[in-house]
């Protein structure tokens, strides 16, 4: 599946915790990104913010309260803060410096699961809303597989659909064939990265017309973008 299916970035310094909690999460059909110490966690985060970050105080270097004040300058993206430290002190600054909830370790996987649900749930209720993306003489709604363009139903694959709405849900972004790949087709695809470039030609014949202020654009020697001008 395309990126409808959430992504959370579990940042604790066990490997044993993050392997724990995303096989947990994946379970649940969550996609997600390990890190083991704060400043590759805010790296990445700046890079490609997920739906939820499930993050530990104790970390070696950047801890994770510096880890959640940075996030909180630039994202409101939900936090669980995740911690040996039980008292009282510890959970309230947590919150106070914008986390979402808490959880003190050692605790039941299946508790957080619930709890990353009820936080998105909270956090994000119209979610729904997002399913549909408009640009000029351009609307995707991948809620129900339609395309519309310069007023007409356009009549796509379904993969083709995905790949556009996925590009178009990230204006301006390089993506390489790999990573469309494993966007679009997901991680269990082994295809020939050739796939790709036959789908984009195939969009490009359907959307052709010059005076859009937005195309698929492709970056030689990298890959594809949907360029917004």
């Amino acid at each position: 599946m395309i990126e409808l299916i959430q992504r959370i970035m579990v940042v604790d310094d066990d490997p044993n915790i993050n392997e724990l909690v995303k096989l947990y999460l994946e379970k649940e059909g969550y996609r997600v990104e390990c890190y083991l110490n704060g400043m590759d966690s805010l790296k990445a985060f700046k890079v490609d913010p997920p739906n939820l970050l499930i993050l530990d105080i104790m970390l070696p270097g950047m801890d994770g309260w510096d880890v959640c004040r940075e996030i909180r300058k630039i994202s409101d993206v939900p936090i669980i803060m995740l911690t040996a430290k039980g008292e009282t002190f510890d959970k309230v600054l947590g919150l106070e410096l914008g986390a979402d909830d808490y959880m003190v370790k050692p605790f039941d996987p299946k508790e957080l699961v619930a709890r990353v649900k009820a936080v998105l749930r909270r956090t994000n209720p119209n979610r729904a809303t997002d399913e549909k993306i408009e640009y000029q003489n351009l609307s995707v709604n991948i809620s129900n597989y339609s395309i519309n363009y310069r007023g007409e139903s356009l009549e796509v694959p379904p993969k083709e659909l995905e790949l556009l709405y996925f590009l178009a849900s990230h204006p301006n972004k390089v993506f390489t064939r790999e990573q469309l790949l494993e966007k679009v087709w997901g991680f269990d695809y082994f295809g020939d990265s050739r796939t790709v470039d036959v789908h984009i030609k195939r969009l490009r014949e359907k959307l052709q017309d010059s005076d859009n202020n937005w195309q698929i654009k492709t970056i030689w020697g990298v890959g594809y973008k949907f360029e917004v001008k």
